[in-house]
């Protein structure tokens, strides 16, 4: 794992009512402090510092950028809490992986665990794993490469990842499941596009995007 250096971007909001509060989380930040005291800058922290009554809701990799969603009342970290852990809160995600992928659209179902070894790595169990499922689509292809939307229905740490892997075509950029050219990029190439939920404060369906920057 690199030295964490985390992007000095300014916060970047993409919304903000009496009850929750979307920002673009920048590759390369934590979403929340890590245990030692040089993993204290995150993303949780950022935001508290403009929005003190922030809760967190949800995570994204470190590496991953994209839409985070933020309560900010209890009410509304419940609420939220619970469209999540009901999957009720659709997630779409954009990734550049490695190879041809050769079919156009596909379901990856393969339960997933974290490999103690060599943590924060996950792998593929399926005496001990949690369920995990993706569905994904292809976009387009590059040069040696595929653009593809991926369609997370479970949210296990690390599954967009172990799942193109397991499909034989990790993410470009991927510190920990990519290899050779493939891992030679800036950054990992994940990026989630797209958060559709329900308002605490009444239920109304809300849509948040923002566009990948790769």
């Amino acid at each position: 794992m690199s030295e964490y250096d985390p992007p000095m971007t300014p916060l970047e909001v993409l919304h903000e009512d009496h009850e929750i509060l979307v920002v673009a989380k920048p590759s390369g930040l934590l979403s929340v402090p890590g245990k030692v005291e040089h993993l204290a800058d995150c993303l949780l922290a950022r935001v508290q510092e403009a929005f003190p009554m922030a809760l967190l809701v949800h995570r994204l990799d470190r590496d991953t950028s994209g839409v985070m969603v933020f309560a900010l009342s209890p009410h509304a970290q419940r609420h939220l809490g619970l469209q999540f852990e009901k999957r009720q809160v659709k997630k779409i995600y954009t990734a550049r992986v490695w190879g041809r992928v050769g079919e156009r659209t596909g379901t990856v179902d393969l339960p997933l665990i974290v490999d103690w070894p060599n943590r924060p790595r996950q792998k593929v169990c399926f005496e001990t794993g949690k369920a995990a499922v993706t569905d994904w689509r292809v976009q387009r292809y590059g040069e040696g490469e595929t653009r593809m939307r991926l369609m997370p229905k479970t949210g296990r740490s690390h599954q967009l990842r172990v799942h193109m892997q397991a499909l034989g075509h990790p993410i470009l950029g991927d510190p920990f499941y990519a290899e050779g050219a493939a891992l030679e990029h800036e950054r990992l190439m994940l990026h989630s596009e797209e958060l559709r939920l329900r308002h605490p404060d009444g239920g109304a369906g809300m849509v948040f995007r923002q566009k990948a920057p790769f």
